[in-house]
């Protein structure tokens, strides 16, 4: 059985594992949003950060990367995502139809939060940004997840606006700098 796993966070730059092919990939009814409160990675529990997370949306399409997972490491890699993804349990594991690039339709394993979970919030661009400034948690700085997301965003041609402005917007908030 072949492993696809769909990124539209850290998995773009980070994916902790080697991809036997990695192509972009569209998600119909789902969209990119700083909707997860992050207090293990990003943030604390006293000072949480934001990090992305596939929320539903009527209508919504969300452009990604899509990375096949050699079958030899199936087993290890699902592990490893499930330890990293899964830490509080806010993200849900299921498999979710993609168009890749190429015009296939696939079956790729995706993390999209459970609206129901106590880390999932809907702040406005501002809220976001000022706590995306400040918080750092185990993996760093939340500012540098938000920046290296973008960053991957661009180079893969995938235009985000409020990634964006969040981008310009947590930059000013840091420097002192007004927008």
């Amino acid at each position: 059985m072949t492993l696809w796993v769909f990124g539209y966070g850290s998995l773009l730059w980070n994916p902790g594992f080697e991809p036997v092919e990695a192509r972009q990939g569209r998600l119909d009814g789902w969209h990119r949003s700083f909707c997860m409160l992050s207090i293990h990675h990003r943030g604390t529990v006293e000072h949480p950060g934001l990090v992305l997370a596939l929320d539903a949306q009527q209508d919504a399409r969300c452009t990604g990367m899509v990375l096949r997972v050699a079958e030899e490491d199936t087993d290890e890699v699902l592990a490893y995502l499930r330890e990293r993804e899964l830490i509080s349990a806010a993200y849900l594991e299921v498999k979710l139809p993609v168009t890749l690039d190429d015009g296939r339709e696939i079956e790729a394993v995706t993390y999209v939060i459970d609206a129901s979970h106590a880390q999932y919030v809907d702040f406005d661009l501002e809220t976001q940004a000022q706590m995306i400034a400040s918080a750092v948690g185990g993996r760093g700085p939340n500012y540098e997840y938000l920046d290296n997301t973008a960053s991957h965003l661009d180079k893969m041609g995938i235009a985000d606006p409020d990634m964006a402005w969040l981008v310009r917007r947590v930059a000013a908030i840091r420097t002192g700098e007004s927008v």
